[in-house]
């Protein structure tokens, strides 16, 4: 048997509450979403202002950087690079910057995504809201 660490609910919204913070603090209308180790929502919210396809997208960040466990700008970057086949890759759809997965030891506990703005800003937020984390 293997024993790991997991997210918690309080967890969720210990990382939602600083990423919501540092795009407040910016100025940006954003979607921020907290995922679990397989991928399944934990927490959310939508910021005042953020575009509705925000909310969809936030959420297949989150979910794809957990499933990879790898940032997701990586995955942005390798098909910009020339691996268009990766598209292809099944119940992966979060393909664009802004996706970080929370990673402890070798356990990818979940995932934090972002959009709204540009690409690095929604990382941005999305890396402070883990950041969180692991100061707590």
């Amino acid at each position: 048997m293997i024993s790991k660490p997991a997210l918690t609910k309080d967890d969720a919204i210990l990382i939602l509450n600083a990423a919501e913070a540092e795009a407040v603090r910016n100025g940006w209308k954003v979607s921020l979403a907290v995922c679990d180790e397989g991928g399944h929502l934990l927490a959310f919210v939508r910021l005042p202002g953020a575009n509705i396809a925000s909310t969809e997208i936030a959420q297949a960040k989150a979910r794809t950087a957990t499933l990879l466990k790898r940032e997701t700008k990586g995955v942005e970057e390798m098909i910009n690079q020339g691996r268009p086949a990766f598209l292809s890759a099944p119940s992966i759809d979060g393909l664009l910057e802004g996706g970080v997965p929370v990673l402890v030891g070798e356990h990818c506990l979940g995932g934090v995504g972002v959009s709204g703005v540009l690409a690095a800003q929604d990382a941005q937020v999305a890396k402070i809201g883990l950041a969180a984390l692991q100061v707590a």
